[in-house]
């Protein structure tokens, strides 16, 4: 039998050939370029990585975070052992905000970055912000504004959202945050005037107060002045006494000796002190 012909088919694959540019052209006046994201209704599925110690920190406490997750935002996730989530939904708005919400559950706070949390607590030497779930970090009151604060409460009250900037994480993974470093990071920020930017976490100068100047005493007494004291003025200098010799314990009626020691240092308590009876009483005092 005779098939088709080879100028048959040639026809047939060129007139093909236009066939398929026409096609093209069309479709580049519809769309030049392919599209750089899929469209929001347009079903789709996306894999993160987090780290396996957060694992626990998506789920939560009988899996309270992970079903916050999905009633919110209707998207189905899965989590695998390695730290793998898969979020699938038809809806682009719900796959951002399943994203979000999953991101801020195992974030770790970077230095540097600038957060907007809320205040959850107030002391008397800064307050505590949070910047992520279920992680705060102390704003020192010399880090609240440009100049000296005197209350915390003159900037900001429990419950107030705060733009706070990270400056420093010590080992054990504590946060201290600076407001003062936030709004100097905002666009069109202006210092006020008279001040002197500082690294952050440096705390200011405190006055210095000369301990020479402080004036007398409001007895208005001046201590170099004291005159003698009231035992009678004796030197402190105990080496100008003569110690003399202890007289002995057997009572004697001889006359004693003129290295015996004098008679009121013996008549103070019936204690012999050698003469340093006075010095001995005003030491005391």
């Amino acid at each position: 039998e005779e098939g088709l012909s080879f100028e048959t088919l040639r026809s047939a694959l060129a007139q093909a050939r236009l066939g398929r540019f026409h096609i093209l052209g069309k479709m580049a006046e519809g769309l030049a370029a392919p599209r750089e994201e899929l469209s929001l209704l347009a079903p789709r599925i996306e894999i993160m990585k987090i780290p396996v110690e957060k694992i626990g920190d998506l789920i939560g406490p009988s899996g309270k975070h992970i079903r916050g997750i999905i009633e919110t935002t209707g998207a189905i996730i899965d989590v695998q052992d390695d730290g793998s989530v898969f979020i699938s939904t038809s809806d682009g708005e719900a796959m951002k905000a399943a994203r979000g919400m999953v991101l801020a559950l195992t974030a770790n706070a970077e230095i540097g970055k600038v957060y907007t949390g809320k205040v959850v607590r107030i002391t008397d030497f800064g307050c505590f912000v949070e910047i992520l779930p279920k992680k705060d970090g102390m704003c020192h009151v010399s880090e609240l504004d440009f100049s000296r604060v005197d209350k915390v409460t003159d900037i900001c009250r429990e419950g107030d959202m705060m733009k706070v900037k990270v400056i420093d994480i010590d080992p054990s993974g504590k946060v201290r945050l600076s407001r003062r470093a936030a709004l100097e990071d905002e666009p069109g920020f202006v210092a006020p005037e008279g001040y002197k930017p500082r690294p952050a976490g440096e705390r200011p100068e405190r006055p210095s107060h000369d301990r020479h100047d402080r004036g007398p005493r409001s007895g208005g007494h001046d201590r170099g002045d004291r005159g003698p004291r009231s035992s009678g003025g004796h030197d402190r200098d105990r080496g100008a006494h003569d110690r003399g010799t202890r007289p002995s314990s057997s009572h004697s009626s001889s006359a004693p000796s003129s290295h015996d020691a004098p008679k009121e240092s013996v008549d103070r308590g019936g204690v012999d002190r050698g003469g340093k009876s006075e010095d001995f009483e005003a030491d005391l005092r």
